[in-house]
């Protein structure tokens, strides 16, 4: 080993490694949300609206037909994979390869 090591205990020599890094800084308190960071997080509360009100209107309809042709809840149970199926494909829309958002 070298004559400079011999001295110095280990804390030492990983506290001046730690020093010349960088890495004896506290992290930063409050992180700004960057704008990536703001870009992910809307799309992905557009995602998730998108697929919930696909559903809602489903079977918002499917009790409005049952209401109006007395077969509860058939028709509202019919419209639920619809209602799911239009979300996703909305949500594909959205995040596919065409998309502009």
């Amino acid at each position: 080993m070298s004559g400079d090591r011999e001295g110095q205990s280990f804390e030492e020599r990983l506290g001046k490694a730690r020093a010349s890094a960088g890495l004896d800084r506290p992290p930063p308190e409050g992180k700004p949300v960057s704008a990536a960071d703001s870009g992910a997080i809307r799309i992905a509360m557009r995602l998730g609206v998108e697929i919930v009100a696909a559903l809602v209107i489903a079977v918002v309809i499917g009790w409005g037909l049952d209401r109006l042709f007395h077969t509860r809840p058939w028709l509202m149970i019919a419209f639920v994979p619809l209602g799911a199926a239009a979300g996703l494909r909305n949500v594909f829309r959205a995040v596919g390869p065409g998309s502009k958002s």
